[in-house]
């Protein structure tokens, strides 16, 4: 694509590795692979997918920047909710993919602060290249409290504590579907003159009945999450007691199939540049889609998980107190007060994250209301 940057020699070589790995499994397969395991493997084929290999992707040398990068105040106010669940007698952490680990430094100085630390911060990471970063990061920021983060390969079994998982569900891989005159179709990925191509078949049978469920006019094209869900029942099903919390962009079902939706949610971004084209350089893109916060709601459910919230980011983090903490700095002190002003308005403004980010909370065995849900939930949405 003409307008994106071209990569350097050695970025493009790593790519092209990824892309023959791609094709090949195209070729073993006859032809045709589905979207999502197209999607797997370019984000996370072993030593090349886009999350497992060692190009920086986080923050302004990336190609994205998530909120616990713009600022600490949004970890410190995310710890006024964390603190509340540990106060319930729990007194463990697990972040899920853990990123650069700035959300990990800032919840934990500011549990510090309020004297609410978890006797272990657990972070499950799957690159091993942001395990490290993490590790960088933490010993940097909060080098006395490193011997509390503990980093996992897999989900503990009979877990009692916190879990938070920050833009995680998006880059789960997603199935492709649209409506076709015989039934739901699956979008799929061939080889054709040297290039990858779209390739649409038959729905199989899981991905029919949840397609069917969603009357898909003929044409209409979109993402089901079926690994995003079955990841949810995963967690509950290691879970014992506790909250899980789950922020990333998304939409109840009834906005996400919106008419004017009828190609989808899919989006790549690349060098801080958003385009929709997947087979754009695999390894060196994200590639990501909407949440479907309904579906999500109702896996949990399925497993046995409570509904404990849902609201956007913006409600969430006023109700978590953000203001207050922002306020930390006076005002009058212009020069150390509008830097943070500015850093959290992209959080709270509707027009950027504040209402596209969504926040929803599931739980098993924990009673208490939720501070972040206090005002503004909107769980008869989904």
């Amino acid at each position: 694509m003409s307008d994106l940057p071209t990569p350097p020699p050695e970025a493009r070589a790593h790519s092209d590795k990824l892309l023959a790995l791609i094709r090949g499994e195209i070729a073993a397969a006859g032809g045709w692979i589905p979207f999502a395991r197209y999607m797997e493997l370019a984000l996370y084929a072993p030593g090349l997918g886009y999350y497992t290999a060692g190009a920086r992707k986080l923050g302004r040398e990336g190609d994205f920047i998530t909120a616990p990068e713009m600022t600490p105040i949004y970890g410190q106010t995310l710890a006024r909710q964390a603190a509340q669940v540990l106060e319930s007698g729990l007194d463990q952490i697990l972040e899920i993919g853990a990123g650069s680990g700035a959300l990990a430094a800032s919840l934990l100085a500011e549990l510090e602060r309020v004297e609410r630390l978890p006797r272990a911060y657990y972070i499950l990471e799957v690159s091993p290249d942001l395990r490290e970063r993490e590790r960088d990061l933490l010993a940097q920021k909060v080098p006395h409290l490193l011997e509390r983060v503990v980093w996992l390969n897999r989900l503990p079994t009979l877990y009692q504590g916190l879990i938070v998982a920050n833009e995680v569900l998006d880059a789960m891989p997603v199935h492709l579907v649209r409506g076709g005159a015989a039934g739901p179709e699956e979008g799929g990925v061939a080889w054709r003159g040297g290039a990858f191509a779209w390739d649409w078949q038959p729905a199989g049978a899981q991905l029919r009945t949840a397609a069917e469920a969603l009357q898909l006019p003929p044409g209409y094209q979109t993402e089901i999450q079926l690994q995003a869900c079955a990841f949810v029942r995963t967690l509950a099903d290691s879970m014992a007691r506790g909250v899980i919390l789950l922020i990333d962009y998304g939409f109840p079902a009834h906005e996400y199939y919106l008419a004017e939706r009828s190609q989808g949610t899919l989006m790549c971004h690349y060098r801080h540049r958003a385009h929709a084209d997947p087979f754009f350089l695999p390894g060196l893109q994200d590639i990501t889609s909407h949440v479907d916060f309904s579906a999500v709601a109702r896996a949990g459910r399925q497993a046995g998980l409570e509904l404990l919230g849902y609201t956007g980011q913006a409600q969430f983090l006023i109700n978590c107190g953000i203001t207050d903490i922002l306020l930390r700095t006076p005002p009058e002190d212009a020069a150390a007060y509008l830097p943070q002003a500015a850093a959290v308005q992209p959080l709270l403004s509707p027009a950027e994250m504040g209402e596209l980010f969504k926040v929803i909370a599931l739980g098993k065995d924990y009673a208490a209301p939720l501070i972040g849900f206090a005002s503004g939930d909107r769980r008869a949405a989904l």
